[in-house]
């Protein structure tokens, strides 16, 4: 399920449908800065960041990845989540 979350993060309206279900003012003020920053769409940000996390990620942030996705309601949302909080730059909002 997680997989074909990411794979549709390039279309912008599942991208604002998971920034919406986030309901992280924080998060999105964070993507909506990096976009800005980078120069492309906040879309095509979040795919990215959440597709270099999950080809970089060490074994131990799969091991918390999963943790968080076990105890999630909506486990492809949590880790969409978890990887933004750890992967967008804090100071940008």
């Amino acid at each position: 399920m997680l997989g074909v979350l990411i794979a549709a993060l390039d279309d912008p309206a599942v991208s604002a449908r998971v920034l919406s279900a986030l309901d992280g003012p924080d998060l999105s003020a964070r993507l909506a800065a990096a976009s800005q920053a980078d120069g492309r769409a906040p879309c095509e940000v979040m795919a990215a960041l959440v597709r270099h996390f999950l080809d970089a990620a060490t074994d131990e942030q799969f091991v918390q990845l999963i943790g968080i996705m076990n105890r999630a309601e909506d486990p492809g949302l949590a880790a969409v989540r978890a990887i933004l909080s750890a992967t967008l730059p804090e100071g940008t909002a």
